[in-house]
């Protein structure tokens, strides 16, 4: 005998960074486990230090953090967590990150600026990541930023089934905030019975972030119920100009749906005064009681995470959760 052989079992563990923790919670219950006692905090010039309380050494594991606000600290608090495992002869690295940070920034405008999307999936890769899951790309070239394999998640079937069971009898109308998301919008179309689509033709000053003119409706909206969808709210500004042209075009409603409710102000005021009937988002991002109101709807987020955790570990298909689009 000149080797070893000897047979081993996969086992599954999962991580959870202190931006989100409620979301990992969940997702640890629907996969029937437990998250990993983890010892976490911050030292008195704010470097942090993170230990696992439990051996690591050949697991397949699950880091989830959302890069929600303070989003440097998050982010550098999951690749520490990421190096912690890598240094611990972890077998298999998957970092979740229901947002991906930075994701905005996947291209330059201008000369001499960043392209910071790239730089946190370099990042991610020194630290030690084998594989990403995100939730709903801001930008879809953004799966080959990371040299490794990338599960790009959809939270369209949360969305669209929520609003087919809450509006399905009435007349509807899907709309995209920019023609760049038409692709986005002609599949919630289908997925809600082939309504009729629009879009909202827009003008963007680069030198003026977070700042969008709603120029004019293109398409036929009068007397439907509008359904505004986009990938992210950040101040609100480019959705709430939309929904204002929309009904203003004829519109008999608006419901803005959202996958990232990042929520910076003035976000909460301006969807409070809005002209929707209500928000739709999921919980990819913690939304704090103060930035709660009334006609706000969270849907989670977890149960399709916990499903691609565990079609990931079992080596399944993560795109047959979304009829083969990647």
């Amino acid at each position: 005998m000149t080797d070893i052989k000897r047979t081993t079992e996969k086992h599954l563990m999962v991580f959870s960074g202190r931006a989100h923790p409620e979301l990992a919670e969940e997702v640890s219950r629907i996969l029937d486990t437990a998250l990993v006692p983890t010892s976490a905090y911050d030292f008195a010039n704010s470097e942090i230090y993170v230990r696992y309380q439990e051996s690591v050494r050949g697991a397949d594991c699950f880091v989830i953090q959302s890069h929600t606000a303070p989003i440097n600290q998050w982010i550098m608090e999951h690749l520490i967590m990421v190096d912690a495992l890598k240094r611990a002869s972890a077998k298999r690295i998957t970092v979740v990150m229901p947002f991906w940070g930075y994701s905005r920034q996947d291209k330059k405008h201008k000369g001499r600026e960043p392209i910071s999307a790239r730089l946190v999936a370099d990042l991610f890769k020194t630290a030690g990541a084998d594989r990403i899951i995100s939730v709903d790309l801001h930008a879809d070239q953004l799966q080959g930023y990371f040299d490794g394999p990338v599960d790009h998640l959809m939270a369209l079937p949360v969305l669209t089934d929520y609003i087919g069971q809450k509006y399905g009898d009435q007349q509807l109308c899907v709309v995209s905030p920019d023609a760049g998301r038409i692709k986005v919008a002609e599949r919630w179309a289908a997925r809600l019975g082939g309504v009729p689509l629009a879009f909202i033709h827009k003008t963007r000053n680069i030198e003026r972030p977070n700042e969008t003119v709603a120029n004019r409706v293109v398409g036929e909206v009068a007397g439907k119920v509008c359904v505004l969808t986009d990938d992210i709210i950040d101040t609100g500004g480019t959705i709430v100009k939309a929904a204002e042209a929309i009904m203003e075009a004829g519109a008999a409603g608006v419901i803005i749906a959202a996958t990232h409710a990042i929520l910076s102000d003035p976000a909460v005021d301006r969807l409070k005064n809005s002209p929707a009937a209500e928000v739709v988002i999921t919980n990819t991002l913690p939304v704090p009681v103060e930035k709660q109101f009334d006609k706000l709807t969270t849907l989670s987020i977890a149960p399709m995470l916990a499903r691609a955790i565990r079609e990931v570990f079992e080596d399944g298909s993560v795109t047959s959760m979304f009829d083969g689009h990647a």
